[in-house]
């Protein structure tokens, strides 16, 4: 088995991390997305999309989306559980972990990507060439300012994002929000519960993962 990498980004951070609240270690191996190594012929023979993280099963079989790995890894290591024990459970942790992707990393991720000279013509990840739209990086900033309040109003609520226990939602949220640290947006300071439960999930072993 091995894991593709990459330690300076948030994608690959964030299946780091479940596998250290699983206390799971699987040999890793280090992509140069700097450098462009992700284009190499021989990368993209392990994962023609490009990207970061893949999992390569002993079998061959190789996994090239992040809660996909993490879910392989929940079914066979189910304690503790990050992503749910019931039904209930599962499908409510589900549905906030795709809300914090969608409304929030995927904000980060087009703030970034559209704005940053270094990724002129690569504003989406992937085998294929996009130029960057400055309108999109725009919006994206303004989806980052909703996204920081709505996860405010529910950690208002909750210790955790899904209630009392973290789960793989307080993963994406942690990631996501200091990804949004990269285009240099922070949480105000008004919301205290996102402060208390960032400076907490922050302070796990696993966040230095």
């Amino acid at each position: 088995m091995k894991f593709y990498d990459c330690t300076t980004a948030p994608s690959p951070r964030r299946v780091r991390i479940f596998l250290a609240e699983k206390g799971i270690s699987v040999p890793t191996v280090q992509v140069d997305l700097r450098n462009g190594e992700q284009f190499s012929p021989a990368f993209r023979a392990i994962n023609p999309d490009c990207t970061v993280p893949v999992l390569e099963l002993d079998n061959g079989t190789r996994i090239a989306d992040i809660v996909a790995i993490c879910r392989y890894f929940e079914e066979l290591h189910p304690t503790p559980p990050l992503m749910g024990r019931t039904a209930e459970e599962k499908a409510v942790i589900e549905a906030w972990q795709r809300r914090i992707e969608r409304d929030g990393f995927y904000a980060a991720m087009e703030a970034l990507r559209n704005s940053t000279p270094g990724l002129k013509g690569r504003a989406l990840p992937g085998s294929e060439s996009y130029e960057q739209i400055p309108a999109l990086a725009e919006r994206g900033r303004a989806r980052i300012a909703h996204f920081f309040a709505w996860l405010g109003a529910r950690l208002d609520e909750n210790e955790f994002v899904c209630g009392p226990q973290f789960t793989i939602a307080d993963i994406t949220g942690l990631v996501t929000v200091d990804f949004c640290g990269w285009v240099k947006l922070k949480p105000p300071e008004h919301l205290i519960n996102l402060h208390r439960w960032h400076t907490a999930v922050s302070a796990r072993p696993s966040a230095k993962a």
